[in-house]
């Protein structure tokens, strides 16, 4: 069994996310989003949303070929992968995703029998590429040595609170993409150097968080139902920050930095 991470497609910036969104709201803002130019939907099966979320898609009009689909297999379904990924796939409406992470990491032994489960779905034409969330480098290293599969993406909470890059170097080494998750609700968007930095910009602080992510080369999946707020996320390419304030945020983590942005 062999097999490198890289991904069949590129991720785009920012994707959208699903987390907490359901019924309508969930359908509504997946069509507004694919409508207004995201072509990434992010949703897991522990989301209880996938059927909403397919609604939205269907809803939208955009050609299957033309979108990214990314479902997260939940991990105590472990020895249910199959069931669990053709439910998921009737839920949305679609033949294959695009991309299949394990949501969260289980013991060595477990991680790998639900990887070598993935492996076979990738290789039935299910999935296009598959991956995991929320892994540390050294469970990422144990699923590659034990099955001889590097994951394409791991999908992990990159924000600033995060920030972490020895995760950086360790995953582009072995060809692994890092997607941050929940940019919004795993940082304090009133922490005063985003506050000060948006002000600068005449920018949100949603919106320099994104940004903020993809200056050290890390699209996002960003939660969102307003079109104001869907809209707004996907600004995050159009402007750059400066070397000085990537590192003034890149602070945050270990609160070293006290001051106004420069």
């Amino acid at each position: 069994m062999s097999g490198a991470g890289t991904l069949p497609f590129g991720l785009p910036p920012v994707s959208l996310g699903t987390w907490q969104l359901r019924g309508r709201e969930a359908s509504r803002a997946v069509q507004q989003a694919l409508a207004l130019g995201y072509r990434c939907v992010d949703t897991a099966t522990g989301y209880d949303n996938e059927q909403d979320v397919g609604a939205g898609i269907r809803a939208s009009g955009v050609e299957r070929d033309d979108l990214l689909i990314v479902t997260k297999f939940p991990e105590e379904d472990a020895g249910r992968e199959r069931e669990t990924l053709l439910r998921s796939l009737d839920l949305l409406g679609v033949d294959h995703l695009d991309l299949w992470l394990i949501h969260g990491p289980l013991d060595p032994d477990g991680s790998l029998a639900v990887w070598e489960r993935f492996v076979d779905a990738r290789e039935a034409g299910l999935v296009r590429a598959i991956g995991v969330s929320n892994f540390r480098p050294a469970q990422v290293d144990d699923l590659v040595a034990r099955s001889g599969v590097t994951p394409s993406v791991n999908q992990v909470a990159f924000g600033p609170r995060w920030f972490d890059p020895a995760l950086l170097r360790h995953h582009a080494a072995l060809g692994v993409a890092v997607q941050g998750h929940s940019p919004f609700s795993e940082n304090d968007l009133g922490h005063p150097v985003l506050k000060a930095v948006a002000g600068h910009r005449g920018r949100g602080v949603h919106q320099i968080l994104l940004r903020w992510h993809l200056e050290h080369g890390v699209p996002a999946v960003a939660k969102a139902a307003s079109p104001a707020h869907l809209t707004a996320n996907l600004t995050a390419g159009e402007f750059a920050l400066t070397s000085a304030e990537v590192a003034a945020i890149d602070r945050i983590a270990d609160d070293a930095w006290t001051g106004a942005a420069p």
